[in-house]
């Protein structure tokens, strides 16, 4: 982070503080972004000032983005999502020249989903699993499958997120489909029904899993990678699972909004926030592996990001995210939500 620091504040120094702006980020809550510990330096570096405005869902994030025009300048995106945004023309083309970073997220950098006609829009942050993990004080042994999710031993002592798409892959996974093409949608919802008896309660948030599992509700729940490295670390006894029939592998990225009124500054903000030196950092506290090589490359043996994430086998069994389409949507949700109503 001190190059680009250093960097920064040239910049700064010779533009006599012109570009100092107030820069909107919209994120989930807790995500990186909102760090004390690298937005202050950013600030102190920049004379911006970072403002944090948050979203619960993918959808939500949508929304806030079509109805508030101009209200933000750097957005954190799923990368599933991304073309739907660039579609809506809801986000701007991003020079990633200026981002003196963005040369070593060579794996990510050209994933279809982020690039359009050759224009980028969206720099690749960071990646990780969906799968699940399990409170190490009740549970000895890590399960290696996800019918773990089903077995009765459990009953009344899981959870799986409040969400639509997340629980049919989830099912997918468990009856040997392909994530990005369910076929057998019959089977899915059988799966999710019998599912069902099993749950305590459905969480929406990284807090909401942390107090359940806190207060000792939980035994297993399904989670993300990136937050079961942060649940640990701030000492909850919590173990993350990549189970054999796979897990479901996502890529976030950072974009710009069309309606973005600095996006000089946003740009700015991106580069700090794919530095190696933030994201070994943040890594510190539990944070996603990155997408960034050099950023990956030195962190320590034990890091969870380079123990498991970093191993080739279990990076071979993730079933990355491919867009998924309105319809398909839809009909997910109507599954999803008769299955709650039936409960």
């Amino acid at each position: 982070m001190k190059t680009t620091l250093i960097s920064l504040s040239a910049l700064a120094l010779t533009t006599g503080g012109a570009l100092a702006d107030e820069i909107r980020v919209l994120n989930w809550q807790g995500y990186g972004t909102d760090q004390s510990f690298s937005i202050e330096p950013f600030e102190e570096a920049t004379g911006h000032t970072v403002v944090h405005e948050y979203f619960n869902s993918e959808q939500e994030m949508l929304t806030k983005l079509r109805t508030n025009p101009g209200a933000y300048d750097v957005v954190m995106i799923n990368a599933v999502f991304t073309p739907q945004a660039i579609e809506e023309e809801l986000l701007a083309p991003i020079d990633a020249s200026v981002i003196e970073n963005y040369a070593v997220l060579e794996r990510f950098a050209q994933d279809s989903k982020l690039v359009s006609d050759d224009d980028v829009y969206g720099v690749p942050w960071t990646w990780g699993l969906t799968s699940f993990a399990f409170n190490t004080s009740v549970i000895e042994e890590a399960p290696d499958s996800i019918e773990v999710l089903w077995d009765p031993a459990y009953a009344g002592r899981i959870s799986i997120r409040d969400d639509a798409l997340e629980a049919m892959q989830l099912a997918a996974l468990a009856t040997g489909q392909d994530i990005n093409n369910i076929e057998d949608l019959d089977a899915a919802e059988e799966k999710l029904a019998a599912l069902m008896p099993n749950l305590r309660t459905f969480w929406s948030s990284e807090n909401d899993w942390n107090q359940y599992m806190a207060a000792g509700e939980l035994d297993i729940a399904s989670y993300w990678s990136g937050s079961a490295a942060r649940s640990a670390s701030l000492g909850l006894p919590v173990e993350f699972v990549v189970p054999k029939e796979g897990a479901i592998g996502w890529l976030d990225a950072l974009s710009i909004p069309a309606t973005s009124k600095h996006k000089e500054a946003a740009q700015q903000f991106i580069d700090w926030m794919i530095d190696p030196e933030f994201y070994t950092r943040w890594a510190q506290e539990g944070a996603p592996a990155s997408a960034n090589a050099d950023a990956a490359s030195v962190l320590p043996e034990d890091a969870f990001n380079k123990r498991v994430l970093g191993d080739p086998e279990v990076v071979a069994r993730a079933k990355f995210q491919a867009p998924v389409t309105d319809e398909t949507r839809e009909a997910y949700l109507e599954i999803w939500q008769g299955l709650k109503a039936a409960q």
